[in-house]
């Protein structure tokens, strides 16, 4: 019995020493490569998709919703094979061009509160900037909304990379390639760009995180920042794959109210980059 009292001490102990930010679920994609000498019937990428703990491994939920797939020539792809486990999403695309591809998730959606007669109500689930004005209700006061937008890509390049897939749609957070997200490699620098809402973003958070989270006591993480002009350089260690997250600063909020004020922007962006050895 004391045995497993002194057991479970150490064990609570544990949790607490482990850092918040190793604890946290991360969603990520991870292909079965990034880099595909050719193109054709047979060449073929699977791709991963799930929402973990550890970066990489499977042990939380996989990832839902509707993968999608923009080829070299900027024109839309389909995803195949798609099967959804306990613990993972799993589907394949097919490489028949030459070029980079982006397999993406994405989502937009209005958050927020309204007091309508002395109670306060929550925007349904689902809502949008569209459908924004009909979920509120005559009568509403007090109307609370924050903007939000998610967007977890990845790129995978047969041949020569190419830029025609980061063409910018002018929605949430996303990346220009100044260095190229499949020519990346180990102890170089590589400057990336990100727009908010197409233009460039200023101060967003931007977080690297190599993979392997599991089999060490140290996350290496990288916390930076981007300029005034969207940019940010990250310098690259080991080989391997590197999970990065950008968000916008969270917003304030008013003392003793859980909604952020009427015109709030929360956004996210998630890609898994490989970096090669020299």
């Amino acid at each position: 019995m004391m045995k497993m009292r002194n057991l479970l001490i150490a064990a609570t102990a544990l949790a607490v020493a482990i850092p918040a930010s190793v604890q946290a679920h991360r969603q990520w994609m991870l292909p079965s490569m990034t880099v595909v000498s050719g193109q054709g019937d047979d060449v073929w990428v699977t791709v991963d998709a799930a929402v973990s703990n550890d970066l990489f491994y499977f042990e939380h939920q996989p990832l839902r919703g509707d993968p999608q797939v923009i080829l070299p020539d900027g024109s839309a792809g389909e995803v195949k094979n798609k099967a959804q486990g306990r613990y993972r999403t799993v589907f394949d695309v097919q490489i028949k061009q030459r070029g980079t591809y982006k397999i993406f998730y994405a989502s937009e959606g209005v958050m927020g509160s309204y007091m309508l007669n002395g109670e306060q109500k929550r925007l349904p689930r689902g809502t949008t900037a569209e459908t924004l004005a009909a979920a509120i209700p005559a009568g509403a006061t007090d109307v609370r909304t924050t903007q939000s937008s998610s967007r977890n890509e990845i790129f995978v390049t047969a041949g020569e990379p190419t830029e025609t897939v980061f063409k910018s749609t002018g929605k949430g957070i996303e990346l220009v390639p100044v260095s190229h997200p499949n020519d990346l490699v180990s102890g170089e620098d590589a400057t990336f760009q990100f727009l908010l809402d197409g233009k460039p973003g200023a101060a967003l958070n931007v977080t690297v995180i190599p993979g392997g989270i599991r089999y060490r006591d140290q996350l290496h993480q990288q916390n930076l920042q981007t300029g005034a002009d969207g940019r940010v350089t990250i310098k690259w260690g080991e080989p391997g794959m590197y999970w990065v997250n950008v968000t916008t600063p969270r917003p304030e909020r008013d003392e003793d109210e859980d909604a952020p004020a009427t015109g709030g922007r929360r956004a996210s962006y998630v890609t898994t980059l490989e970096v090669q050895a020299p």
